[in-house]
């Protein structure tokens, strides 16, 4: 009932910059919490950043000060800019929104992933 379609990663050397995009679709009433989760082979999937829909953010410690999440509610979408990319960055990043449906029920509803590669 709500797709979530992530674009922008790629293949970057490290110290370089990439940004990140999730566009939300679907029977949405309202997007709450939205934000980027990231998985690396061998590795649980951790948190990155979380934006709630009045603005306030979250980011994990390995990413403070180099990331930043934004979002655009009339676009339904959400960014994240990533500078100074390290090779431990390394991973597939996942966008995450906590949405109401038209129907008003709450869930936790994922994209696919994009992969990012920053090489030494």
């Amino acid at each position: 009932q709500v797709q979530l379609v992530e674009s922008g990663g790629g293949l970057v050397q490290a110290g370089g910059s990439l940004r990140l995009s999730c566009a939300a679709s679907g029977r949405i009433f309202r997007l709450n919490v939205m934000g980027w989760y990231r998985q690396a082979p061998g590795k649980q999937r951790e948190l990155v950043a979380t934006i709630a829909s009045g603005g306030s953010t979250v980011y994990a410690d390995s990413v403070k000060g180099r990331f930043t999440i934004a979002r655009d509610n009339a676009k339904k979408t959400v960014y994240l800019q990533m500078n100074n990319l390290k090779p431990e960055d390394t991973a597939l990043y996942y966008c995450n929104a906590e949405a109401v449906t038209t129907a008003l029920k709450s869930g936790s509803y994922w994209g696919q992933g994009t992969q990012v590669t920053v090489s030494s």
